[in-house]
């Protein structure tokens, strides 16, 4: 059984597959069906909600994909859809009216989505800039409106003052309900199917060692689509999302120590504070619902050849700590791909951190660490190629060299032979263009819709040469950043 708050009823649910979204849950169990379906792989928006949860004691709302979201993810949340926001004199909350004032709709289909990413926004971020908003619009679509009008009315929103309305009236009666709920036991199962939820990472590690074949679910971002868009069972799932001790952010050492169940939009102060690039990309992948759930460890685990994190995550020269029952091990991440989709992690083994050296000095000596993105649009958008570069120069000569690329294998992978033609040589154009055809030797890149294999080699050249561009002109006021590379 899950036990939840629908808006502020509490509600008990055990006659749930494990495998139904909150999506399907809506519209066809409890009939709310303002939510709506654009195109269930967490693309368009049009199905966002919104989950209150307790971090700290203080009550937290994030925006997220219902399309991608299992059920169990609910346990011990507040679950808000459009249809909550309307006040109890059954007038528009001021989102909505914002959104008629501002004619930010037309046929309609995708508003409640944009309506509840603009409640989010107001909530989490009253005094919103203009960027603050279209990174909360981002991940939500509109063929109709041409944006302007929505993005108005959520400017108008902004104040230096939370939004006034019966959330803010009801917010200590809801962090009360949700207290009452913490620590309760949430298993569903129908049928063969089953799902379970740990609260500790030794609960977790107990029930992997029972359940080898179990497929362990975060934000459930990726994992989803096998039920979504390949109508595939799953029959057995372990949702960490309960497991606290997995969300750390320890940085009091040498290192900086993400625990693999912590959200990447929960990551990004802390990664952008030592290695402004990696913060910086973090904003532009895919869109703010996926952050909000998605999770450095399942970018990990999910071992894409195209996953954003994996390449710099390596560049930096990133280890992983693997768990499996008592046992913990520690490996760099660069040896946990094998092939594709074929990692290192074996049976009821799991991610348990992330372990990320901090930069030792700010001097000429330390490696200057840069990432790029090059994807067909700015936002919301999976990499064609991804490249990270880490690079130390003493007195004009090469002595450290790590880059790494996604996008150009069949796993995240370092380029070997551009790092050895750098090493030793002095840094100079002669020097990186002789590395930049060493690529070539590293990488025979696939062909695919996204880009073809002459294109990511070209690209992953370039962006070398930019690097050293930029290594070159570190003094200059205008800087390029990861942010527009398209």
């Amino acid at each position: 059984m899950i036990t939840f708050l629908l808006n502020q009823e509490i509600k008990q649910e055990k006659d749930l597959s494990p495998n139904m979204t909150v999506l399907n849950y809506l519209r066809t169990k409890i009939n709310k069906t303002g939510t709506k379906e654009g195109c269930g792989s967490g693309d368009c928006g049009a199905c966002t909600v919104v989950l209150g949860e307790l971090v700290d004691g203080e009550l937290r709302y994030r925006s997220v994909n219902s399309c991608l979201t299992f059920v169990s993810a609910l346990h011990g949340k507040q679950l808000i859809t459009v249809e909550d926001l309307q006040n109890k004199d059954r007038s528009l909350h001021p989102v909505q009216q914002a959104v008629v004032d501002f004619h930010g709709s037309q046929c309609g289909y995708c508003t409640p989505g944009f309506i509840m990413s603009m409640f989010a926004l107001g909530k989490n971020t009253p005094n919103a800039s203009k960027a603050d908003v279209m990174e909360s619009l981002a991940g939500n679509l509109c063929r109709c409106t041409g944006y302007r009008p929505i993005v108005d009315a959520a400017l108008s929103l902004s104040t230096e003052k939370p939004l006034l309305d019966q959330f803010a009236e009801l917010e200590q009666q809801t962090i009360s309900k949700l207290e009452s709920i913490a620590g309760q036991p949430a298993t569903l199962a129908l049928g063969d199917l089953t799902s379970f939820s740990p609260t500790t990472t030794a609960e977790l590690a107990d029930l992997l060692l029972e359940h080898p074949e179990a497929k362990l679910v975060a934000g459930g971002t990726d994992l989803a689509l096998e039920v979504t868009q390949f109508h595939r069972e799953i029959k057995t799932l372990i949702s960490v999302n309960l497991v606290d001790d997995m969300k750390v952010c320890d940085t009091a050492g040498d290192s900086i120590v993400i625990g693999a169940n912590r959200p990447i939009s929960d990551s990004y102060n802390t990664l952008h504070h030592y290695y402004p690039d990696f913060g910086e990309l973090l904003h532009r992948f895919a869109s703010l619902q996926v952050r909000n759930q998605g999770t450095l460890g399942g970018n990990i685990a999910n071992a894409s050849p195209i996953g954003d994190a994996p390449p710099l995550l390596i560049a930096l020269d990133a280890s992983i700590k693997l768990r499996r029952g008592e046992h913990t091990r520690i490996i760099p991440l660069e040896d946990y791909f094998i092939s594709y989709k074929v990692t290192a992690q074996q049976p009821s083994e799991f991610i348990e951190k992330i372990i990320i050296p901090k930069p030792k000095s700010t001097n000429d000596k330390a490696p200057a660490f840069r990432a790029y993105k090059l994807s067909k649009r700015l936002d919301d958008d999976i990499s064609a190629v991804c490249g990270a570069f880490n690079i130390s120069i003493d007195n004009g000569i090469v002595t450290q060299a790590r880059i790494a690329f996604g996008g150009m294998a069949a796993t995240p992978k370092r380029a070997s032979q551009c790092e050895q033609t750098l090493l030793g040589q002095p840094w100079n154009l002669s020097t990186v263009k002789a590395a930049m055809a060493a690529l070539s030797n590293d990488f025979e890149p696939l062909s695919d819709f996204r880009a073809s294999k002459e294109y990511r080699t070209l690209t992953a050249a370039n962006m070398l040469h930019r690097y050293f561009i930029e290594q070159q002109n570190t003094n200059n006021t205008i800087q390029t950043r990861v942010t527009s590379y398209v």
